[in-house]
């Protein structure tokens, strides 16, 4: 790609970065001979991966499903489809709730035609509902991808610490798996979420015959919460194929905010030993405000604004302990009867301020002091 060239196109983005960050040219992170990128993709396609223990190839890169139903029309999404299977993409990812369903049905009339080309996956939502509610979703995604079998069907978004118990509860979502696959709906199953890699480790215990698993992969998660480090090995250690997403933090955030280039964002997560990598796209063309020039613009502040930024937090974390630590303050606490263990996580919270650098719901988030009282 172009570095003088300011407005990349998603179709240009999608045709090199992808090609080249598919590569295994971060190999510092050991790759099994099956987990390396075969040497005769052909030249301009998108390579083939190993889906885990399944021994079915796939593409390096994943089509998200969610985007697809935020495009502006449904020939602007047939023409992502198609543009993703002339460049080798096979593998498309879709929830049966993405959209109230268009993402599914946009999908489905996409691949008419060409369903035998693509590697189709779809999630089924039941968050903590029985089985039943799981089959007749299985048979709505069913009709509005217009196939009569899933390549793979996942468990969608496991993220609440009771979702594991709930799953596989009697009658829970982990038996209807076994009963897609047992029917032939299904060729394999898994479970994806994004919120706590403890959870995953959770579902992964009860040794579960699952052949796949997604998860948030990208540069930013090793340092809170990370699936890289506490669940990619055990996922790989189990044979179990893992699917990343997230690369750029779900909408690009990464990239609009200036932290990294898409390349620099894809090729990290693709190098990691995962089977693909699930990206989605929503446009192709255009204009792109996230060139490289404004990328690069961007970095350009970074170091100046993340000083700023620590200085605030560390200014703001000196109040809050002092105050945490207060008798008057342990005294008005007491008197609202909130519980002593909740505080104590509370000044924990107050002092990983100066230390994290994220926002959002990690450690780094800013709370005043009243934010020490009850939750």
């Amino acid at each position: 790609m172009d570095p003088k060239q300011p407005h990349l196109s998603r179709r240009r983005f999608m045709q090199g970065a992808a090609i080249i960050g598919a590569a295994p040219l971060m190999s510092s992170r050991a790759f099994s001979t099956r987990d390396r990128v075969p040497p005769q993709s052909p030249e301009g396609t998108v390579p083939k991966k190993t889906l885990g223990r399944t021994g079915v190839q796939v593409s390096a890169l994943g089509l998200g499903g969610y985007h697809l139903g935020a495009a502006n029309t449904n020939q602007v999404a047939n023409e992502i489809v198609a543009k993703a299977l002339d460049h080798g993409i096979d593998f498309f990812d879709n929830a049966w709730e993405y959209h109230d369903g268009l993402s599914e049905e946009r999908l489905g009339g996409a691949l008419k035609g060409k369903r035998q080309s693509a590697f189709l996956m779809t999630k089924v939502c039941t968050h903590g509902r029985d089985k039943k509610v799981a089959m007749r979703m299985l048979e709505e995604s069913l009709r509005r991808l217009q196939t009569d079998h899933l390549d793979l069907w996942q468990i969608h978004e496991v993220i609440y610490e009771n979702d594991p118990d709930l799953i596989f509860a009697p009658g829970g979502a982990a038996e209807v798996l076994l009963d897609a696959k047992k029917q032939g709906k299904v060729r394999f199953v898994g479970f994806t979420g994004h919120k706590d890699p403890e959870i995953h480790l959770k579902m992964l215990a009860h040794d579960f015959p699952f052949d796949a698993v997604q998860m948030p992969l990208n540069c930013f998660d090793a340092t809170f919460r990370s699936f890289e480090t506490h669940v990619l090995p055990e996922a790989t250690r189990r044979g179990i194929a893992v699917l990343g997403m997230k690369s750029l933090g779900g909408s690009g955030e990464m990239v609009r905010h200036g932290s990294v280039t898409a390349p620099q964002g894809l090729r990290y997560a693709m190098s990691l030993p995962v089977a693909t990598t699930i990206s989605g796209i929503d446009s192709m063309g255009g204009h792109n405000p996230h060139g490289p020039d404004s990328i690069r613009s961007k970095q350009d502040r970074l170091p100046r604004k993340a000083r700023d930024l620590f200085a605030r937090r560390r200014e703001k974390s000196s109040t809050i302990r002092a105050t945490a630590n207060s008798d008057a303050f342990l005294a008005w606490y007491r008197a609202q009867n909130f519980p002593l263990w909740s505080l104590a996580y509370r000044r924990r919270l107050a002092t990983s301020l100066a230390e994290d650098p994220y926002d959002g719901d990690g450690p780094a988030s800013i709370v005043d002091v009243t934010a020490l009282g009850p939750s």
